[in-house]
């Protein structure tokens, strides 16, 4: 896996007060914490941070270039990012720090690939789960993980023990939950219109001897 630089620096207050000046300055206030390590206040540059870590998919390794021993060349993952509610602008980051010897858990998202047999005639494809929890080094974390859909007939399913997870990395689960499904074809029910006798129907035979009659009579 590719990882990101991103320039961090510490900072030394906190409040709501110093992290709306440090937004207004066009920084990012975050914490870089770990199982082995303080917690530490730091910020990011706020769009460095949307143009590096924001508009990519899944997890990715991060790694800060600072000046400051205690962040400077340390590996971490975005365990989680505060958005503004209306413009989306990232408001808080948290920052786990990673030991690159030592395997992990997160989730990773599904890419459902090719199109489904059950889909050409005229099935819906239902994606059921969107990621999967996987374990793995730090540095054997997929972006994501495909799945195949392409031998997918209606009422067949892909199962999570199914899944083929890439080299080095184990997919979790307690249960064998369904990750995708086709399901059949929705049919609308036709109904005929009141007055209007459908062609071959009983009543049609019917209702021609009458006419025949009718005319017959006339001609009498």
């Amino acid at each position: 896996m590719e990882t990101v630089e991103l320039n961090a620096e510490l900072r030394s207050r906190s409040g709501k007060g110093p992290a709306r000046q440090m937004r207004q300055q066009g920084k990012v206030p975050g914490v870089f914490y770990g199982p082995k390590r303080r917690p530490a206040m730091i910020a990011v540059d706020a769009k460095e941070f949307s143009e590096k870590v924001s508009a990519l998919e899944g997890s990715h390794l991060i790694r800060f270039c600072s000046d400051a021993a205690d962040i400077g060349s340390k590996v971490a993952l975005v365990k989680a990012a505060q958005l503004h509610p209306v413009t989306g602008a990232v408001l808080h980051a948290d920052f786990y720090e990673v030991d690159m010897t030592e395997k992990l858990r997160l989730r990773v998202p599904l890419h459902f690939t090719g199109k489904a047999v059950g889909v050409a005639l005229g099935g819906i494809l239902q994606p059921v789960q969107r990621d999967v929890e996987v374990e793995c080094l730090p540095g054997d974390i997929p972006e994501f993980i495909n799945v195949d859909v392409s031998g997918l007939d209606i009422h067949d399913s892909i199962h999570v023990s199914g899944l083929q997870a890439p080299p080095g990395v184990r997919v979790c689960y307690e249960t064998d939950a369904t990750l995708v499904t086709v399901a059949p074809p929705t049919v609308e029910e036709v109904k005929v219109e009141e007055g209007v006798v459908a062609e071959g129907a009983p009543g049609e035979a019917a209702a021609a001897e009458e006419v025949g009659k009718a005319e017959g009579e006339k001609k009498g």
